[in-house]
C-alpha cells in the first residue's frame, strides 16, 4: 500500500470513530474528543520538537503546560484593584529586588578571582538579597491574599481577550524554558530527564502554593471565552433568532447552543493546530531541521563540523516547551478555569509520550495522529471496558466476588490499555505509525 494512502486511511479511521461515538452516544461526547484531541496534538507536536528533532529526553512536559494555564489567567482574567492597592507595587517591587541580587551575584562572580574572598561576597549578596526580597513581599503577599480569599484574594490579570494568552503562554513557557535550558541541557540525557521533571514539579509547586498569584487551590475559575467566535450558551439561548434557527433544525435550543459553542472552539483550535504544523514541517525540511537531526544521530560528528550542538538545542527547548505552552493557554481557555492540582504527570507527561511514541517519532504528522487516538482511547476505553466487563460476567451470579473485581477494575483499564497499545507498537512498529522519513 503506498505510504501516503495508509496514512490517510489511518487519519481517516480515526475520524471514522469519532463520528462514531457522536452516533452512538452523544454530539456532545464526539465534540469534547474532538477539541482535546487538537489540543493533545499540539502537545505532541512541541514534544515531538524536542525528541524527534534533535533527541532532548524532556519528562517535565506537565510544567510548561501549566504555564501556559498560568498565561490565561495573568492575562484575561480581570485585575483586582483592591488586592493590586494593597501590595501591587511591594510584589513588583519584591520581584525585582530578587532579580537585581541574581544578577549582581553573577556580575560579582563574573569579576573576581576564583577564591575565599568571592565565596564570601556571593554568600553575601545571596543572603542580603534573601532577606531583603522576604522583607518586602511577605507582607505585601499577607495583604493581597486578605481581600476576600473567598473569591479573589489574588492580583488577578490584565483583562485583556482571552485570543492573546495563547501566544503568552508560549513565551512564558519559552522563557521559563531558557532559564532552565541555560542549567540543565549540559546534563546526560537521563540527568536532563530527572532534572525536567523536578523543575516541573516545582512549578506546580509554585502555583498550587502561591495564592497572590493564582489562586493556590482554591483554584481560578471564569477565564473568559474567545469573544464573538465562542458565545456564551445562555446569550444563545436568550437570541431569538438562534432558538428560531435550532428549532427549524429540529434541535433543543439548550442542546444546540453547547454543540455551537464546542464548535466554535473546533474551529479555533484547528487553525492553531494547522498553524504550528504548517511551521513545524517547514521547519523539519529546511538546512535548520536537517543540522538539528544531524545533532541528534550524531553530537560529536555535528560538533566536529563546527556546530554549536549546546545552542541549538537551548532553541530547541524553547520551541518546544513554548508549543506546549500554548496548549496549556488553550486548555485553560477550554476548560474555563485553572486548577493547578489537576495537572498530574500521568496525564500531562506520560500521555503525550505515549502520543508521540505511537504516532511516530521525529514525524509532525505521526505526533498529530498519535495525539488524536491515543486521546479518543483514554476517553472512551473505559467506557468500552465497562461493556465488555458485563458481557463476559454475565453468566456469573450477581454478588459473586469475581464479578465484583472483575467490574471494579473497570477504571484500571486506561492503564492496562495504555500499556498494551505500547508494547504493541514497540513490538510491531517501533518507529510509530507513521515513521520517519
Amino acid at each position: 500500500m503506498n505510504v501516503n494512502w495508509r496514512n490517510i486511511g489511518l487519519f481517516a479511521a480515526v475520524g471514522l470513530m469519532i463520528l462514531l461515538v457522536g452516533f452512538i452516544q452523544s454530539w456532545n461526547t464526539a465534540l469534547v474528543i474532538l477539541n482535546m484531541g487538537l489540543i493533545s496534538a499540539i502537545m505532541s507536536l512541541g514534544v515531538n520538537l524536542q525528541w524527534g528533532f534533535a533527541g532532548l529526553f524532556n519528562i517535565g512536559v506537565m510544567g510548561f503546560v501549566a504555564l501556559g494555564g498560568l498565561a490565561a489567567v495573568l492575562v484575561a482574567m480581570p485585575t483586582t484593584p483592591e488586592a493590586v492597592n494593597a501590595g501591587g507595587l511591594r510584589v513588583l517591587l519584591a520581584l525585582v529586588l530578587g532579580a537585581l541580587t541574581i544578577v549582581a551575584t553573577i556580575l560579582a562572580r563574573g569579576r573576581m578571582a576564583a577564591g575565599r574572598a568571592r565565596t564570601l561576597v556571593t554568600l553575601a549578596l545571596l543572603i542580603g538579597g534573601f532577606f531583603a526580597f522576604r522583607w518586602v513581599f511577605d507582607p505585601a503577599v499577607a495583604a493581597i491574599e486578605a481581600i476576600n480569599p473567598a473569591s479573589t484574594g489574588y492580583l488577578g490579570g490584565l483583562g485583556l481577550p482571552v485570543l492573546l494568552a495563547w501566544p503568552m503562554g508560549g513565551v512564558l513557557a519559552g522563557a521559563v524554558a531558557w532559564v532552565i535550558g541555560k542549567t540543565a541541557l549540559g546534563l546526560r540525557s537521563d540527568y536532563l530527564a530527572i532534572a525536567t521533571l523536578g523543575i516541573a514539579e516545582i512549578i506546580i509547586a509554585v502555583l498550587k502554593n502561591e495564592d497572590w498569584l493564582s489562586r493556590g487551590v482554591k483554584n481560578v475559575i471564569g477565564i473568559p471565552r474567545p469573544a464573538p467566535v465562542v458565545p456564551y450558551e445562555i446569550d444563545l439561548q436568550s437570541d431569538p433568532g438562534f432558538v428560531q434557527t435550532a428549532a427549524s433544525l429540529g434541535m433543543d435550543p439548550v442542546l444546540a447552543s453547547t454543540l455551537y459553542v464546542k464548535l466554535g472552539y473546533t474551529l479555533l483550535f484547528t487553525v492553531v493546530l494547522l498553524m504550528i504544523l504548517w511551521l513545524s514541517q517547514k521547519a523539519l525540511n529546511s538546512p535548520w531541521g536537517r543540522m538539528m537531526r544531524a545533532i541528534r544521530d550524531n553530537e560529536v560528528a555535528a560538533e566536529a563540523m563546527g556546530k554549536d550542538v549546546t545552542a541549538r538545542h537551548l532553541q530547541i527547548f524553547i520551541l518546544g516547551s513554548a508549543v506546549c505552552g500554548i496548549a496549556g493557554a488553550m486548555m485553560a481557555t477550554l476548560d474555563g478555569q485553572l486548577i493547578p492540582s489537576s495537572y498530574q504527570p500521568l496525564r500531562y507527561t506520560f500521555l503525550i509520550w505515549v502520543m508521540v511514541i505511537v504516532g511516530g517519532s521525529g514525524n509532525n504528522w505521526g505526533a498529530v495522529l498519535g495525539g488524536f487516538l491515543i486521546w479518543f482511547l483514554w476517553v472512551e476505553v473505559e467506557p468500552m471496558g465497562a461493556i465488555l466487563m458485563q458481557f463476559i460476567t454475565a453468566p456469573l451470579a450477581e454478588g459473586s466476588a469475581l464479578k465484583v473485581h472483575l467490574l471494579d477494575s473497570v477504571a484500571h483499564m486506561r492503564l492496562l490499555t495504555m500499556g498494551m497499545i505500547l508494547l504493541l507498537v514497540l513490538r510491531f512498529s517501533p518507529r510509530g505509525l507513521i515513521p520517519e522519513k
